[in-house]
């Protein structure tokens, strides 16, 4: 991981966001809502405007930064994204109305494990995006990935966890944290051995895994 001078050096080369998305950055700070930061969110989207997809499937819409994000950017694709908490997909949804985007992003309130009949009729997917509760990558993994396109691209984010994965893990307070690092280090080990598909990590904000599924 980059030390924190590196981090502020690349940020401040960053263009200024637009004032709509600066008010949400400042909603998720004073709220301790979970975003990208700011260099992953730029990163992802350069990779995504390469890869030009026509949808995307996002697991964790939280107040709804990322999807918008991606939307603003990618004018021509189509998101559909699930949110577990009531709240947040509510704020999610008064930010995605109020910028316009209704006719382009899809919101479901529920878990990401049990409504994936639903989300369904609205793939496949070129690009799936991971950015939901960490110890469940695995299983998010395995039952959407049979949505994924031809040529499709797995962008899962918080692969690195603050670079917990690499130290030793007796280091950690809880053994609620060593189980999510350990679940966390088992999902990167299996992405890197996947057979169909080839893996790079970049460690870029909290860590993003970059999974190509190759013909």
């Amino acid at each position: 991981m980059l030390d924190h001078d590196v981090i502020t050096y690349v940020e401040n080369l960053i263009p200024e966001s637009s004032p709509y998305v600066k008010q949400m950055e400042e909603f998720a700070k004073q709220h301790e809502v979970p975003i990208m930061e700011k260099v992953g969110i730029e990163v992802l989207l350069l990779l995504l405007s390469m890869q030009q997809p026509k949808r995307i499937f996002e697991i964790g819409t939280a107040i709804g930064y990322s999807a918008i994000r991606m939307a603003t950017h990618l004018p021509q694709t189509q998101i559909v994204t699930v949110e577990l908490d009531e709240e947040r997909y509510h704020q999610a949804n008064k930010h995605i109305h109020e910028l316009g985007l209704e006719n382009r992003i899809k919101t479901f309130l529920g878990d990401a494990l049990s409504i994936s009949e639903e989300v369904k009729q609205y793939g496949p997917f070129d690009a799936l995006f991971i950015d939901a509760t960490k110890a469940k990558y695995k299983k998010f993994f395995a039952l959407y990935e049979p949505m994924l396109a031809e040529d499709g691209i797995i962008y899962s984010d918080n692969v690195l966890f603050k670079g917990t994965v690499a130290r030793d893990r007796s280091e950690l307070k809880t053994r609620r944290q060593r189980t999510l690092v350990r679940k966390l280090d088992e999902y990167n080990q299996m992405l890197s051995t996947l057979e169909g598909y080839k893996t790079t990590i970049i460690p870029v904000g909290d860590g993003i895994a970059v999974t190509k599924k190759m013909k």
